[in-house]
């Protein structure tokens, strides 16, 4: 499980950076198997586009997957 605030390592193609979560209104906790909709803000600006996919990691372990939805700038 995880909480807002939570700091994981995104993996985009080749490109690994830090990220910050913001989970939606009432959402407190993402549990294993839940599918949530949330904003990340990353440390250093990258290039992507909707649709990309990324794997999410921690401690050298894939802990999620998802796809950007939308790219705020």
């Amino acid at each position: 499980p995880f909480f807002k605030g939570y700091r994981p390592q995104f993996y985009f193609r080749t490109t690994d950076v830090t990220g910050s979560c913001e989970l939606p209104e009432g959402v407190e906790m993402v549990m294993p198997g839940d599918n949530v909709k949330m904003k990340v803000s990353l440390i250093h600006p990258i290039a992507m586009e909707d649709g990309l996919r990324f794997a999410i990691r921690e401690g050298g372990r894939t802990v999620g997957a998802g796809v950007v939805s939308k790219v705020i700038e």
